[in-house]
């Protein structure tokens, strides 16, 4: 029998809770939804008002891994939807507002990705990322150079940076921003990308182009976009561990470039869950308004 629990008056029916998702570590889906529960309050406020991509792995990341965006069939009426701007047409997106909501998304087995800015005001950026995505044999000690470099670069312009894991090889660096379009965020994270290769001509490249990434860090500038996706802080991703797109400190990012443990940004749910206990969230000036800087 579907078990079925209370979330805050919604009743919900979970399925399959004994299911191994992550064969390396025996980690079950009971696991990934209790993971959620425990670091919703951390998690939450980067979802909110944020329209919801799903990447889903239903039987784990051996599996069938799909993305989907428009609002899945069987979606509670409950669940808060918005009509969302695409150069397709608009299209109907799932909101994550509240705890309800998150264990039911949780509950399809997805990777949760959102866009740079909120519902209220499609195309206009709130966020500015950078995805720090190394090619072999470079790995995440390139990234966190990259990064630091990245760190005092938008300091000049007056932006803060934070940085997570991405979960899988590399970084994702995040700063709150206002007053810019989805377009001029755009221009502006290519520009500094450029600047960092000028910078770092051996380390760096800022084109997606495949044959050029070998031993360098592709500083991806383009997930800006109004129509791309990044994955939110404290989402799990669909691979062979556990591992969590998880903030870091910038003490860690340090250390891992004098060469004292680049295992130490790998972050499993467990973890995660302990770091949001002992820190709290390290995102949440994102969250500030007051903290957000204008573009130059």
């Amino acid at each position: 029998m579907t078990p079925i629990t209370e979330v805050e008056g919604r009743r919900l029916a979970l399925s399959n809770l004994e299911k191994v998702l992550y064969p390396a570590t025996g980690f079950t889906k009971g696991e990934v939804l209790h993971y959620y529960a425990t670091v919703a309050d951390a998690l939450l406020p980067h979802l909110r008002d944020r329209p919801l991509s799903f990447l889903r792995y239903p039987d784990g990341p051996d599996g069938q891994v799909f993305f989907a965006k428009n609002v899945p069939p069987g979606t509670p009426e409950w669940v808060t939807t918005a009509e969302v701007p695409r150069s397709e047409g608009p299209a109907r997106m799932v909101l994550v507002q509240d705890l309800a909501t998150l264990v039911w998304a949780a509950n399809l087995v997805t990777e949760f990705h959102t866009p740079q800015w909120v519902i209220q005001e499609p195309g206009q950026a709130d966020r500015l990322v950078f995805d720090l995505d190394p090619g072999a044999p470079a790995a995440v000690a390139e990234c966190c150079e990259v990064a630091l470099w990245l760190r005092e670069r938008l300091a000049a312009d007056g932006i803060e940076a934070y940085a997570k894991t991405s979960g899988a090889k590399g970084l994702h660096l995040l700063a709150a921003v206002r007053g810019a379009s989805s377009e001029r965020a755009t221009a502006y994270a290519k520009e500094l990308a450029v600047e960092a290769e000028r910078a770092m001509p051996r380390l760096v490249v800022h084109r997606m182009t495949r044959s050029l990434r070998p031993g360098k860090v592709f500083v991806d500038w383009s997930q800006n976009a109004a129509r791309k996706t990044t994955a939110t802080p404290y989402t799990l991703r669909a691979r062979a561990e556990p591992t969590v797109s998880a903030p870091l400190m910038w003490e860690e990012v340090e250390e891992v470039t004098e060469f004292r443990g680049p295992e130490r940004l790998v972050l499993r749910a467990p973890d995660v869950a302990s770091r949001v206990h002992d820190h709290g969230d390290l995102l949440a000036p994102l969250l500030d308004a007051d903290r957000a800087a204008p573009l130059p």
